[in-house]
């Protein structure tokens, strides 16, 4: 690898300041929802800030896409609930481990190419989903505070979104994290803090091996579980690099994007870490903040880990407040705007996928389920609309003949209307079905054609089928039984 590609992998179209920075504020998303999603998985939050630390930094060097963020994330800590409450910890680090080698064996055998059948509606649905999520995820934040709480993340909202008119030296969301924690000190002000979120300790992670039986036994408990998390994981690691992408006008490595995810699963693992992904808003926050590379996301892992071990009296002192701020910007950040502004102007069953894929999000709290109703209601509207067939007729040689003209899909969901279009007791002697309109896709489609054949026959009438292209006539050879002398309808 020359000089000018490490440079652009590391720092992409920004520069070491910038990178540097970014990956600090990044760092600060990071924290709370690792303590969060820490305690929705079951376990102590130093798993979700060695998560943080170890997906970050391997990430950094292994990933598809520089400038994106992996940490523990909602998505997949929502799978590990039960697991963790059946079997505990020590099985859940195995999980994570086997989760880490199937991404692997995804990444080997290009598993990325299926993203191209996952509709824009279903990913803006996601993203929109995603971002409902995070927000309401702050809310309980306010349960029985008084008026500092509000008045904090007020301050907080107002220096990020004020401070970029004056000044865009330093990300807004790092100096009002400073201002508002130098402010609860100092005023002494009665509000929660980090430290109040869970017991926060100094401790390196190190090396472990799983204290679990290795026997097929274990292995039939982890499975589930960790071909879950591999597919939800990747899942939503492609999505954000797109959208990360889409932002930066550039391409990502997808399928080396699944290895990193694999890899950095399996290290995570060994490190007293729980399976993760990539994170939509913190990504779209650091790009935003001016971190384009590869440095960027090795700072917030850096950092992060500089933060539990050399400051972290400092850190239990940051108020939830800051934090809470901070990740509703996150949430409108990550919320696709541009989204409702096109509703009107997209059709009727692009807007139902994506208000269906948010509501089923939002409802059942697990992103997987959100993707596979929306991907399965686009495929049942692209067959509805596939389906839609066109039959014409008209007569000539004085009302012998009548040719049929059909324009469409032929497959199984369009052939009931297909036999329908046609009378079959009619006062003529021969009849030409022109195809040349239409293709031939299915044995459904071929049935169909020997059963119009077969009736225009018993009739006495003569059926000439005409205009086949090379696939359908190929189809037509094999399977149709209209031409065979002992022909007969048969299940096709």
């Amino acid at each position: 690898m020359d000089l000018s590609t490490l440079k652009k992998e590391w720092l992409g179209n920004s520069n070491i300041k910038n990178n540097i920075l970014s990956g600090m504020v990044v760092t600060f998303a990071i924290l709370p929802e690792a303590i969060a999603f820490s305690i929705i998985a079951g376990v102590d939050p130093m798993v979700g800030l060695y998560t943080a630390f170890c997906l970050t930094v391997v990430i950094a060097f292994v990933g598809g896409r520089p400038g994106m963020i992996s940490s523990a994330a909602g998505s997949t800590a929502l799978l590990m609930t039960t697991l963790v409450a059946d079997h505990g910890l020590e099985y859940l680090l195995a999980a994570t481990i086997l989760t880490g080698i199937i991404q692997l064996l995804m990444g080997v055998l290009k598993v990325a190419k299926f993203m191209k059948y996952i509709p824009r509606s279903v990913m803006a649905g996601f993203v929109n989903a995603l971002a409902i999520l995070i927000f309401a995820a702050q809310l309980p934040h306010f349960a029985g505070e008084s008026w500092p709480m509000y008045a904090l993340v007020a301050g907080t909202l107002a220096i990020i979104y004020l401070l970029p008119r004056f000044s865009k030296a330093i990300p807004a969301p790092l100096i009002a994290i400073l201002v508002i924690s130098l402010i609860a000190v100092f005023t002494s002000v009665d509000t929660r803090t980090v430290g109040d979120m869970g017991e926060l300790t100094q401790a390196l992670p190190v090396f472990l091996f799983p204290d679990i039986p290795l026997s097929l036994e274990t292995l039939m408990i982890i499975f589930p579980y960790s071909l879950a998390l591999a597919i939800v994981g990747l899942l939503e690691s492609f999505l954000t690099a797109q959208i990360v992408d889409d932002m930066t006008n550039t391409d990502s490595n997808k399928n080396r994007e699944a290895k990193g995810q694999g890899t950095a699963n399996i290290i995570a693992g060994f490190f007293g870490g729980m399976a993760g992904c990539a994170l939509i808003g913190q990504s779209v926050t650091n790009v935003k903040s001016g971190g384009r590379g590869r440095l960027s996301t090795l700072t917030a892992g850096v950092f992060t880990i500089v933060l539990i071990v050399l400051l972290n009296d400092l850190l239990v002192q940051i108020p939830m407040a800051a934090l809470v701020g901070l990740m509703f910007m996150i949430s409108f950040n990550t919320f696709d705007w541009s989204s409702l502004k096109s509703l009107h102007l997209i059709s009727k069953t692009d807007a139902t996928v994506m208000i269906v894929t948010v509501f089923t999000v939002v409802i059942t709290h697990d992103l997987s389920k959100g993707v596979l109703v929306g991907v399965i209601l686009s495929a049942i509207f692209f067959v509805a609309k596939a389906s839609k067939i066109r039959v014409t007729s008209f007569v000539i040689m004085e009302g012998k003949k009548k040719i049929y003209h059909v324009e469409g899909q032929l497959f199984f969901a369009s052939v009931s209307d297909f036999v329908s279009a046609f009378q079959f007791k009619q006062n003529i002697h021969e009849v030409d079905l022109d195809l040349s309109a239409a293709q031939i896709w299915d044995d459904s489609a071929v049935g169909a054609i020997d059963k119009i054949v077969l009736k225009f026959n018993e009739n006495g009438i003569k059926v000439n089928i005409i205009g086949l292209n090379e696939n359908s006539s190929t189809l037509i050879k094999k399977r149709a039984v209209y031409d065979k002398t002992d022909r007969k309808l048969v299940n096709h």
